[in-house]
């Protein structure tokens, strides 16, 4: 939807008729690219290639329609931080829109990303931005039923059944549609959460729809839900018959994500040798999924990159174009030389301005895609190193044994949840007034029923008056030493004192860990990060710690 409005022949506000003609030859091949499932980055490269000739002051409709485009193809493949970072171009633009309809698919792409990382009150909170636009019935009903599966995830099942009831209640005369099964499907899910015996009704009655209109995808997803229902009612028989229904029509469908979901049910419902031909599936389908989504964000980063590095070589040969032009001009005009002492001087200043500016942004562009690089290589150690474990336990252990079942499943959650993790350690991080809840939220999410986390003076500081910078530098030097500490320390008690001493904000860190030798101390990967972080605002850093006598770090920086 968001990629085929991209199609309409709106007027590019470009004087030159030339780029005119070629925007809108680019978005015609994009839009052609981007019904295809391969070649998608060839879509994303022709609406990247439009949107370096439109003007998001004069042409913003456009500007926007393409972001969205291009977050939408992100988002397709699994590249959320990338789609929502693309989407942070749009953002500051999106007052100066008349038509409600390009706002609506912002909010949904924003919302979309923030549900695949599991950031359900970001969801949530777009998804609602989205619902309060003039938007038609079509639009509230996809916007109603996103909100119901945020609600679902939170396990608000009964907030969730009610969204789920309503909207079932206004489809009237289409009790035959997708839509209607869709939310039957939904509503028969909140039920047997909540303990009600007619949740099975519900599951039946949208797999007897879906069967009648033929809707395979449907069909899968209605037999992967009655799996569920039976697993968690103890039948495993039963789970076990409908998960292979479900993983049979998913392999004809090409469904990963929910191949995965068939894949944990069965796994959970079979004896040892099946057991073991499932958890190998599994892993499979895991390091597929990896591999196709790091191929797409990857490429999507080159791009642009690409795109960004063209656009300033191609400056620069106009800068020195001028300047040859200039020295034609000299030679011409040898009898007004003050004159063009001052032109050349000029010239030499403007050429300077953009070799300079030009080499800030190659350098800022080169850090973001050796960023992206790092952290796709960090993935991939950390994965196989865990999946490699994984198949030999699965090779070598009695799977029929409940402990090692369990032992297998939780590996399994373990090398799933890891990409997760890694991603959210390099989040774009909120510094609005929802700072101290973002704080708050990862702190906390870093502890665990075996590690307390005390914190001290955190409210009564004025976040607000204090630097953005400086805001994610405190974020990312307090997570990067709690993630040091859940690694290393094996403490079970952790503070972490927030003050304001002479116009200086002070924070202490100390746990009660097994520390280390501070004389053969080496700064390097995370301690090197926070010493260099800490540096790079004006701050102070100080590392106290002796063998078995835990761990302190305290570091200061003038507000």
């Amino acid at each position: 939807m968001i990629i085929c409005s991209c199609q309409k022949r709106t007027q590019c506000n470009i004087k030159d008729q030339n780029n005119k003609a070629k925007f809108d030859k680019l978005i015609v091949q994009a839009h052609l690219y981007s019904k295809k499932t391969i070649n998608s980055d060839s879509a994303f490269y022709f609406f990247n290639e439009a949107k370096l000739l439109c003007n998001p002051k004069s042409d913003t409709e456009n500007y926007i329609r393409i972001l969205n485009s291009m977050a939408s193809l992100q988002l397709s493949h699994g590249d959320y931080i990338g789609s929502e970072t693309t989407l942070t171009e749009a953002m500051p633009y999106l007052k100066y829109i008349k038509k409600p309809l390009l706002v609506w698919d912002t909010y949904m792409t924003l919302g979309s990303n923030y549900f695949n990382t599991f950031d359900f009150k970001n969801a949530l909170l777009y998804y609602n931005k989205a619902l309060n636009l003039k938007i038609n019935e079509s639009k509230q009903f996809s916007t109603k039923t996103k909100i119901g599966n945020v609600l679902a995830e939170e396990k608000k099942y009964l907030e969730a059944l009610n969204v789920f009831l309503s909207l079932a209640d206004e489809i009237g005369v289409l009790k035959t549609s997708e839509e209607y099964a869709y939310l039957l499907n939904n509503i028969g899910f909140c039920y047997f959460k909540l303990d009600n015996p007619e949740g099975l009704t519900y599951i039946n009655e949208a797999l007897k729809i879906r069967t009648n209109l033929k809707n395979h995808t449907g069909i899968a997803l209605s037999n992967l839900t009655l799996a569920r229902y039976y697993d968690e009612n103890n039948n495993s028989s039963a789970a076990k018959k409908f998960g292979l229904i479900a993983y049979s029509n998913l392999n004809d469908l090409q469904n990963i994500e929910d191949k995965q979901s068939a894949l944990k049910l069965l796994i959970k419902n079979s004896n040892e040798d099946e057991l073991k031909k499932y958890s190998m599936q599994y892993i499979d389908l895991i390091e597929h999924l990896f591999q196709i989504r790091q191929e797409a964000k990857n490429q999507f980063a080159r791009i642009k990159y690409n795109s960004k590095r063209e656009k300033e070589e191609n400056l620069k040969l106009k800068t020195h174009k001028s300047e040859n032009d200039l020295k034609l001009e000299k030679q011409k005009n040898k009898n007004i030389v003050s004159y063009i002492i001052i032109i050349l001087s000029l010239f030499l200043v403007i050429i300077l301005y953009f070799y300079l500016t030009s080499k800030a942004n190659k350098e800022k562009i080169e850090a973001a895609y050796n960023s992206e690089t790092r952290i796709s290589k960090k993935l991939h150690d950390e994965l196989a190193n865990d999946i490699y474990h994984t198949m030999a336990f699965a090779e070598n252990k009695n799977l029929s044994l409940e402990e090692n079942k369990e032992q297998l499943l939780n590996n399994l959650d373990v090398i799933y949840s890891r990409t997760r993790d890694i991603s959210k350690e390099n989040y774009v991080i909120t510094t609005d007034e929802n700072y101290i809840s973002s704080l708050k939220e990862m702190i906390y999410g870093l502890s665990t029923s075996n590690i307390s986390i005390i914190l001290n003076g955190l409210d009564i500081i004025s976040w607000n008056e204090i630097n953005k910078n400086k805001k994610i530098t405190v974020y990312r030097v307090i997570q990067e030493l709690l993630v040091n500490m859940r690694k290393y320390s094996d403490a079970s008690v952790v503070g972490i004192d927030f003050k304001i001493v002479n116009k200086n904000l002070h924070v202490n860190y100390t746990d009660n860990g097994k520390g280390i030798d501070t004389d053969k101390m080496v700064f390097k990967n995370g301690l090197y990060n926070v010493k260099n972080r800490i540096q790079k605002i004006k701050g102070q850093i100080e590392i106290s710690s002796a063998i078995n006598q835990g761990f302190k770090v305290f570091f200061k920086f003038p507000l």
